[in-house]
């Protein structure tokens, strides 16, 4: 393909007035034809690119509903909720476009009516090609267009939702500009950029739906090509494939139940502002007597890891020992404690119970402490889950609480903070597996 940039000295983008109130089952073709070749049409010759408004073309394919049915209508168009503002639903339709209420519209159809789109737009701009084609001897490009709202900017405009014999893309990318930079990821959405052009003409109230853009020959093919799906961004491809609210509710629908347990990480550096944000998620935990029971523990340097695994390694060992294991099934059990060798950060959850209360008797006494060893697992589980959000990888891991005291001096703790496991914490070094959802039933008793 020719550089667009300087395909034409001059581009005409001209109105086709003079067309009819389009029925279902009309001849567009005919219709179109005759208006472009009546005494004020532009006429039609070859190279000439006509942009359609999708409505004439959805009328003339009968995909008229009466308005009753305007939320049915959206409900059968939508594949994907994207948005939702009080009564307006943004959805991804079964074309593939994000639009409002799946472009079902009630505007320029009779009073009671509502228009959804063609059912395949860049069949009905190639059949419409190759009908002009066969009546007036001219291959032309044609798009058919519809209104848009877009990210980030107020106002309207046209875009292409079908075409045929045309361009529909300028794929600059490996180009270099006039300064001699490679260009990397400019494509040029040529069909939407003549739908737009074309919308300059038509305009929304003065019942012209077609408009003609001449002077861009070298856009248009022999071939139908590839249509206006080309256009079409993949939403597992698109930084906002969902509104905010809804983005929201999803994260926190997936948040629980997307956290694993990592035992492999990345050498990268985990960022000191996405551990705080997990420890600041950890103290939002529920607690009696509205206190703030919980501490946590971050431990980067190597030399403090060290000190700290080689002393709990050394109290595990000695337990074994003393549980009568042999040196062999030693060093099978201790490898469990590798996960927290191979992590850039550990952090050691403790429980200070401060705020607590003191009875008379052991039995209320040790209640209490249970009451406090409650929450300290929500604080902790509040933490996974807030890595996992952060895009972190953790893995809880219960030894320190074995070895209460050895930890509390190798860190210079307290002697009432109890250490409740330690967490590794890391970039994942792969993904997680993934897990089936487990049935409730087994695990939720009703009475």
């Amino acid at each position: 393909m020719t550089d667009t940039d300087s395909t034409a000295a001059v581009i005409s983008v001209l109105p086709v007035p003079g067309l009819p109130e389009v029925r279902p089952g009309d001849d567009l073709a005919a219709l179109i034809g005759a208006a472009l070749t009546a005494g004020p049409g532009p006429g039609l010759i070859d190279g000439d690119i006509l942009v359609v408004t999708s409505k004439i073309v959805s009328k003339a394919e009968n995909r008229v509903r009466h308005a009753a049915d305007r939320e049915a209508a959206i409900d059968e168009e939508s594949v994907r909720l994207v948005a939702r503002r009080d009564k307006l639903r943004i959805v991804e339709n079964r074309l593939g476009l994000v639009m409002a209420a799946a472009g079902v519209d009630a505007s320029n159809t009779e009073p009671g009516t509502v228009l959804l789109l063609p059912e395949d737009p860049d069949r009905s701009a190639r059949e419409l090609s190759d009908a002009l084609a066969r009546r007036h001897g001219a291959r032309v490009g044609v798009i058919v267009s519809d209104t848009f709202g877009r990210v980030w900017r107020a106002g309207l405009v046209d875009q292409a939702i079908g075409a045929a014999y045309l361009t529909p893309v300028h794929d600059l990318r490996g180009v270099r500009d006039s300064h001699g930079n490679e260009l990397a990821v400019t494509v040029t959405a040529l069909a939407d950029e003549l739908a737009s052009a074309g919308e300059l003409v038509k305009g929304k109230l003065g019942g012209v739906p077609v408009a003609v853009v001449r002077g861009l020959s070298t856009l248009v093919s022999e071939d139908p090509g590839p249509g206006a799906k080309v256009l079409l961004r993949p939403s597992e491809q698109d930084l906002f494939s969902l509104g905010t609210a809804e983005a929201r509710a999803a994260g926190r629908a997936e948040a629980v139940s997307g956290r694993r347990t990592i035992r492999s990480f990345t050498d990268e550096p985990v960022a000191e502002e996405a551990v705080a944000r997990a420890v600041a998620a950890a103290i939002t935990a529920p607690a009696p007597h509205h206190t703030t029971p919980w501490s946590f523990v971050e431990v980067r340097t190597l030399d403090t890891q060290k000190r700290l695994l080689d002393a709990m390694l050394e109290d595990w060992v000695a337990d074994l020992r003393a549980d009568g294991f042999s040196e062999a099934a030693i060093v099978r059990r201790t490898r469990r404690g590798d996960v927290l060798r191979g992590a850039p950060v550990l952090l050691v959850p403790c429980l200070t119970m401060e705020g607590s209360h003191t009875y008379p008797d052991a039995r209320r006494n040790g209640f209490e402490r249970e009451m406090f060893l409650v929450s300290t697992g929500a604080a902790i589980e509040n933490l996974l889950v807030t890595l996992a959000v952060e895009g972190l990888g953790s893995a809880w891991i219960s030894s320190s609480i074995f070895c209460r005291q050895t930890v509390r001096r190798v860190l210079d703790l307290p002697e009432h903070w109890d250490p409740m496991g330690c967490v590794a914490v890391g970039h994942p070094a792969a993904p997680a597996s993934e897990r089936p959802p487990r049935p409730v039933e087994g695990f939720l008793i009703r009475r």
